[in-house]
């Protein structure tokens, strides 16, 4: 599978989605003056998406007589405190904040000084520009200066580092409230030992750094009380560019934003949920954008507004405030935040945004160009091993399933070994030349079935598999480079929900019925329904001589050869003819001497049925509980997701040595001990001609334009689901705020090449683990499948039906309806699927969406925008891009989740491969 380079996941989103809900796209104009402010500030440029914020809160306090900043939370996109004893952080949670913390802080915004773009290269050089600027502003008197600076340059002690001075009895008496005591050198302030520019030990050893992003930014929080000021001392910085601060932070994280607050004794409380106010402003999705792009204190402000216009308040008494909120499983997207919108809501994609012949390859091109040499070099990482390594075992495993299952649905004309080169044939052409170097190409479902199909159709009508194989290939690779110099991609914004779930759930109950179908079939390991327990004494099988059988026409010519071959062999290895005793051979040695097997348990078949059965859903039930075992509460969340994300592997591997502790004869994985083709009557190269009629040549056009839809379906699909805004995924910026690079990918596919030379292992694998991987594939992509989840609301009681949006906004009736159509659009092509008729799947795909465009007529635009997505309105989608080009000369960005450029080179390959 393939996916087209990423659009930006804007904020700005989460502002229109008021206007996006109205029925027929009527626009809305009762936007606050916040949001239409935010609007024009977050639209004017999108060319680099925002990075991921870290902030730390630190605290004034005094210890042993001594001033510092002690950590006490931290946020990345939760929050975390330091627990009262102080020995630990809590677990992650939702910040729960005071509507009147929100005030005082739109306040002290308001009242205090704002820094924009300040050039600053360390901590002392920043904290006197912030007290510089307070003195210009007239917020404070001059004499302050020396007393604020010094304050705010002492020591920042983090949750990992202990007191250096802290004896038994100085505990307990920590305090909030800081008493100045006056220096006499001022460069004193100045001579903290980690006040450097470049990251401690204890930094650089912090593990909690493995859970911030690689091109995270920090925001630095100060809250403290002097007994020097009379009213309170604010200021809100914005660094022109993230500059490493020595030990300000916990991690070694650039700072880009800093928040000070302080103030007179006798506010703790009110100070520190200020703190906290901010904070968590700061990992908003929203107001990190604003934050980052704010032109002046009025634009901040406005930040905060909106975030107050989205603030639920839950009343005192009705809740308790103890408890933490703990982090949802799944984070909604920035665009759900306001009621009444769901995802895709954007009106589609855009179309044509450059109507020259492939322009939409062009500026693919240009946009990737400038990082090419950087998505070789980025590469050169000690985390690439671990990357490599790990992707690796992801691929191969799903080649030895997919390449096991291919041979299986064509006669081994394609196997393993096919599925192994091909993938990194395709795989390191894609990660050279592909637009998202971080695709991994592999197997998908949809081609496996279309390979059986054709495979069913040569068969049954005398034709040649490969030759014809061959032929759609060339034909499918014309077709897409057609389609991409004709920017077809564009027509993905007709591909709604409706579409997606159709095309996904048919592969999926593909999926679950092959592997079913496989199993019952018993075609290699029968149950032996003859055997009857109370019988068991009369089960035998004996050898006798020859002369002792039933005679036949032939018996006196078949004993002669018999003391012939006997005579011969008593000749050369001095066998005695007369000590053989019958009776004691096995069953090879009876055959082989001409003796008769006599008896009725000599026709009896090893009953593999049952161990066949353990190991399928053994497989598929360990492979479950191994992906679910992330959300255990066991082990370190590293090692969790380690196992998860191995799940698979683990599952075969253990299986297959079960399979092999056993020792029965179960079916295994067809796959040639040396380097050659699965099949021994087919060679590595296919020639065009001699084999088909040479019409097959012209006529092989129509299939290939089955495939070329397939691939195009399965690729535009994937693409649109895996970049749908909830993911928060972000094109390529700069490659010093990246982890995008060839290299890592190139590997993992040489590799996967060299896998070939693995086949002696890989024929001890049992056909029924594949079989229960096949069977986990399909049941586990119906999980988040809305359609799948709104016919299982067939079978509940309103009570007890889960609490899902669209069931707010649309009728129970309405939503049965919508659910009907798909299960009648699902039937139908199932029903196609199995008959001859089966081969022209990929266009009843196509069919889903002339459906859907009929659907407008049976339902409201508000209700389709609840349990779909709204199509475009062709004519207005053009007016706003015509608009949209006067007022920008150069190519517009991609604003939607389904605005999907294409993935060039990747649709070629895939067909090739």
């Amino acid at each position: 599978m393939c996916a087209q380079p990423t659009p930006v996941h804007s904020a700005d989103s989460r502002l229109c989605s008021k206007a996006q809900l109205e029925p027929h796209h009527q626009v809305r104009q009762d936007l606050s003056p916040a949001a239409e402010r935010l609007r024009h500030i977050l639209g004017e440029d999108d060319s680099t998406p925002t990075p991921t914020i870290f902030t730390e809160m630190d605290t004034l306090q005094q210890e042993g007589g001594e001033l510092e900043w002690k950590e006490s939370a931290r946020w990345v996109k939760f929050e975390e405190k330091v627990e009262e004893g102080g020995e630990r952080w809590s677990k992650p949670h939702v910040s729960t904040l005071t509507l009147h913390s929100l005030f005082e802080l739109r306040t002290c915004l308001q009242t205090g000084s704002i820094l924009l773009d300040l050039e600053g290269y360390s901590l002392p050089q920043i904290v006197e520009e912030i007290v510089e600027q307070q003195i210009t502003d007239g917020l404070i008197p001059p004499d302050l200066k020396e007393k604020i600076i010094f304050v705010l340059l002492r020591k920042h002690r983090h949750q990992t580092k202990k007191p250096i001075h802290r004896s038994l009895a100085d505990m307990g008496k920590s305090s909030n409230t800081v008493s100045f005591a006056p220096f006499t050198d001022h460069a004193q302030s100045r001579s903290m030992n980690d006040i450097s520019d470049t990251p401690s030990t204890d930094q650089l050893k912090n593990k909690f750094m493995k859970k911030i992003p690689r091109d995270a930014e920090a925001s630095n929080v100060l809250i403290g009380e002097v007994d020097f000021l009379d009213k309170p001392f604010v200021s809100f910085v914005r660094l022109a560019q993230a500059t490493t601060l020595g030990g300000l932070t916990e991690v070694p994280v650039p700072t880009r934003f800093l928040f000070i607050l302080l103030g007179p004794h006798g506010k703790t409380k009110s100070y520190n949920e200020i703190g906290r106010a901010i904070a968590t402003l700061m990992v908003d999705d929203l107001f990190s954008d604003v934050a980052y792009k704010a032109r002046d204190r009025e634009d901040l402000i406005a930040g905060v507004d909106e975030f107050l216009d989205e603030v639920i308040v839950l009343p005192p008494g009705e809740w308790d405030p103890k408890i933490r909120i703990e982090p949802p499983k799944k984070v909604p997207s920035a665009e759900m935040r306001h009621l009444g919108q769901v995802n895709g809501l954007a009106g589609g994609a855009a179309g044509g945004e450059d109507e020259e012949i492939g322009g939409g390859l062009w500026l693919d091109i240009k946009r990737k160009i400038p990082w090419y040499c950087s998505d070789i070099y980025d590469g050169f990482h000690i985390q690439s091993i671990s990357a490599v390594l790990f992707i690796y075992l992801g691929c191969i495993t799903n080649a030895i399933t997919f390449g096991g299952l291919l041979g299986d649905a064509t006669d081994n004309y394609q196997g393993v070994m096919e599925s192994f080169l091909g993938t990194a044939l395709a795989g390191s052409v894609f990660c050279l030349f592909g637009g998202q170097p971080l695709i991994i190409l592999s197997s998908t479902g949809p081609i496996l079935i279309f390979e059986k199909l054709l495979y069913e159709f040569s068969k049954n009508n005398d034709v040649d598999y490969m030759e014809l194989r061959l032929w759609i290939g060339l034909h499918s690779c014309l077709q897409c480079f057609l389609l991409v110099f004709s920017d077809a991609s564009y027509i993905i914004k007709y591909m709604t929900r409706f579409t997606e779930e159709g095309f996904s759930s048919l592969i999926s109950f593909i999926f679950i019925s092959d592997a079913i179908k496989k199993m019952v079939a018993f075609k290699y390991y029968p149950i032996n329904r003859g055997f009857k327990p109370d019988y068991i004494t009369a089960y035998k099988c004996e050898c006798i001589a020859p002369d002792q059988g039933e005679s036949s026409n032939y018996f006196f010519f078949n004993y002669f050869m018999l003391i012939f071959y006997l005579i011969l062999f008593s000749v050369i290895v001095g066998f005695n003819l007369t000590d053989l005793d019958w009776s004691q051979l096995s069953k090879k040695e009876c055959v082989k001497y001409g003796g008769m097997l006599v008896g009725n348990s000599c026709k009896y078949v090893p009953d593999l049925a049952l161990m066949s059965f353990i190991l399928f859903f053994g497989t598929y039930s360990m492979t479950v509980s191994l992906k679910k075992f992330k959300f255990s509460r066991y082990f370190p969340t590293k090692l969790r997701k380690l196992i998860s994300d191995f799940a698979i592997f683990m599952s075969i591997m253990s299986f297959v040595g079960l399979d092999m502790l056993m020792g029965l004869d179960t079916p295994k994985l067809i796959v040639p001990t040396e380097f050659k083709p699965t099949r021994s009557d087919r060679g590595w190269l296919v020639m065009p001609f001699g084999k088909n009629p040479w019409w097959w040549c012209v006529a092989s056009f129509v299939p290939a334009l089955l495939v070329t839809i397939l691939i195009f379906m399965d690729q535009q699909i994937s693409a649109v689901i895996v970049n749908r805004k909830e993911n928060k995924l972000k094109r390529s910026v700069p490659c010093w705020r990246k982890e995008e690079q060839r290299l890592t990918g190139i590997l993992v596919f040489v590799l996967t090449g060299l896998s070939v030379f693995l086949a002696p292992i890989l024929q001890y694998i049992p056909m029924p683990v594949l079989y229960g991987v096949f069977l986990y594939m399909g049941v586990a992509s119906l999980s988040g499948i809305q359609f799948w989840e709104r016919i299982k609301l067939y079978l509940m009681p309103p009570k007890h039906q889960p609490d899902f949006s669209f069931l707010r906004h649309v009728p129970m009736r309405r939503v049965h309806l919508f659910t009907l159509v798909q299960i009648v659009c699902l039937a139908v092509l199932w029903i196609l699927k199995s008959t001859f008729l089966a081969i022209i799947f990929p266009v009843m795909i196509l069919g889903l969406m002339v459906v859907r465009k009929l659907l407008d007529l049976m339902f409201s635009q508000h209700d389709l925008a609840w349990l779909d997505d709204i199509l475009p309105d062709k004519d207005k989608k053009k007016k706003e891009d015509e608009k949209k080009k006067k007022k920008d000369k150069k190519a517009p960005e991609p604003e939607s989740d389904e605005e999907v450029r294409k993935c060039t080179i990747c649709q070629v390959w895939i067909c090739l491969s």
